[in-house]
């Protein structure tokens, strides 16, 4: 399924995307709800981040160049970094860049978004905590990397984390292909096989 987050009316709805119909929903979305019977055209909404995360994790240099570059060996411990959900935008907002930035850069990303709390699980389990999969740009701003390899405030400005438009709950990540274009120009088209840790074997 696909669900979404929208705004008409001044008013924030959850829902569930058919066709270019949406289908609005009440309840806990990753728990039970249910539909409200109310329909809206893709048209006449304002789409938003589709989730308020209370946390986002990333894993830094995730990607290889191509197969054979993959590592015979799994780091023993990744580089995780942290963004603030203040960061988080949805599709088509602006991108707010502030002043004295030299550079930017996007970095397209597949996001992934758990359903429940996980404390102390078993590697075998940790895709059964998974709610769906959604499309993360991880906007960065190279000049404030620390020289140490800080990568945090580089990532934290706000608007730095388009998300969306949509969780999508039937998706294998292990045969998707994350892609990025600018301006209609293709800049990144990275299979998942190329993630150093994958996320699913």
């Amino acid at each position: 399924m696909k669900f979404v987050r929208f705004r008409v009316n001044n008013t924030e709805h959850t829902g569930v995307l058919e066709n270019e119909g949406i289908n609005e929903i009440q309840g806990n979305l990753f728990e039970h709800w249910t539909y409200t019977g109310d329909t809206y055209s893709i048209k006449e909404v304002q789409l938003l981040a589709p989730i308020h995360p209370n946390q986002i994790i990333g894993i830094g240099a995730n990607y290889v160049g191509n197969s054979a570059d993959l590592p015979e060996e799994l780091p023993e411990l990744p580089v995780f970094f942290f963004k603030p959900v203040s960061s988080v935008i949805g599709t088509g907002e602006e991108i707010v860049i502030p002043k004295g930035i030299h550079e930017v850069k996007f970095e397209s990303e597949l996001a992934v978004v758990i359903g429940k709390t996980a404390k102390n699980i078993e590697e075998i389990d940790a895709l059964d905590y998974v709610f769906g999969y959604t499309i993360g740009n991880d906007v960065t701003a190279p000049q404030y990397f620390h020289r140490d390899g800080h990568w945090t405030i580089g990532k934290s400005f706000d608007s730095f984390t388009p998300l969306g438009p949509v969780i999508e709950t039937e998706l294998d990540p292990a045969v998707v292909r994350v892609e990025a274009k600018v301006n209609g120009v293709e800049k990144q088209n990275s299979p998942t096989e190329w993630m150093i840790i994958p996320l699913k074997k």
